[in-house]
């Protein structure tokens, strides 16, 4: 059995090559071609819990099983909140093919979902970039969703004025953009084209009221005691889910807060947009100014390995750049595709 450790899995990724397989695969998932029970998950009182996640997908000939710890109290540790591993089995077999350190995998495949979801989704005129969160996922974020836009600014917010200038020094070389660090997450958003949210914070940090028409977000936080995306920002908008079977489902799959929208109002996948069969398959949008249908991603419900949610702004509602006032009319609600 081939046994890959973490930096040899490190060494072995192509990021560009991951997201176009994820591209595949989540086209594949949404079709029904593949198969992808729901996780399960052991849980550990007061500490985290352990959950695997089984796939198979005929078109890539893969047949694999993931096991991931997510232990909050790991932050700061020195030790990450995230740790896996993933065995390949032979498809025709059964036989156990290789054992893998998960965990970089992991950190990188829920960044490479974000650029896919920013590379469909976002307009592409989008030049600022705004990262929430200052630990593993916003550094992977950061590097994932640049390689999709040319971003000519990039804001950085943490609730750790250090560990957002320490991750700001250390990215700054990588990326060919300015990179700031933000006073507040606030400020990030609102001047943001793009915002990747990853933080565990159970209070929003971002708000429906902070977002310009148009603006795209990816949400990856993670906390049973709330969400980073306030529930005005999912009700105003489009939801479109990885899997609306996960997104659906009670915990561990999908923990749903008050407020949160109905089943109804989560009416598209991401995997059926980036499939090239889709028959209204639709590619970047327009510049702003023209006919605005571009989509903002939000995953306020942490899914496993094929999950995002992104949400599309109601066209024409909202405020201009700069302007005060919320985004929006209260009791509207954008048109939905499915």
């Amino acid at each position: 059995m081939l046994i890959l450790s973490r930096g040899e899995v490190e060494s072995a990724l192509d990021p560009e090559a991951l997201i176009e397989a994820l591209a595949g695969a989540m086209a594949d998932l949404s079709a029904g071609r593949a198969s992808m029970p729901l996780r399960t998950a052991a849980t550990v009182p007061g500490a985290g819990f352990l959950g695997a996640m089984p796939a198979f997908l005929p078109g890539a000939g893969v047949l694999e099983a993931k096991l991931v710890s997510v232990f909050p109290g790991n932050a700061g540790t020195g030790l990450p909140t995230h740790q896996a591993v993933i065995v390949a089995f032979d498809p025709a077999t059964g036989r156990p093919e290789a054992l893998l350190d998960a965990t970089s995998i992991t950190e990188l495949r829920t960044a490479a979902g974000s650029a896919l979801a920013t590379r469909l989704l976002a307009g592409v005129d989008a030049r600022t970039l705004a990262v929430l969160g200052t630990g593993a996922q916003a550094r992977a974020h950061l590097r994932a969703v640049s390689r999709v836009r040319r971003f000519e600014r990039v804001g950085l917010a943490g609730r750790s004025q250090a560990r957002a200038d320490q991750l700001a020094d250390e990215v700054r070389d990588e990326l060919d953009a300015e990179v700031v660090v933000v006073g507040s997450f606030r400020d990030a958003v609102e001047a943001a084209d793009v915002v990747c949210a990853c933080t565990h914070a159970p209070e929003p940090v971002v708000r429906r009221s902070w977002l310009s028409p148009g603006t795209h977000v990816n949400s990856v936080g993670y906390n049973t005691e709330g969400r980073e995306v306030d529930a005005e920002t999912v009700r105003d908008a489009v939801v479109v889910v990885e899997s609306r079977a996960a997104a659906l489902a009670p915990p561990p799959e999908c923990h749903h807060h008050p407020g949160a929208p109905e089943p109804a109002a989560r009416r598209l996948e991401r995997p059926a947009l980036s499939d090239p069969r889709r028959p209204d398959r639709r590619g970047p949008h327009p510049r702003r100014g023209r006919r605005d249908r571009r989509r903002a991603p939000t995953r306020p419900h942490k899914r496993g390995p094929a999950d995002a949610v992104q949400v599309r702004r109601r066209r024409g509602a909202g405020r201009r750049r700069g302007g005060p006032g919320p985004v929006g009319r209260p009791g509207t609600r954008p048109r939905s595709r499915g």
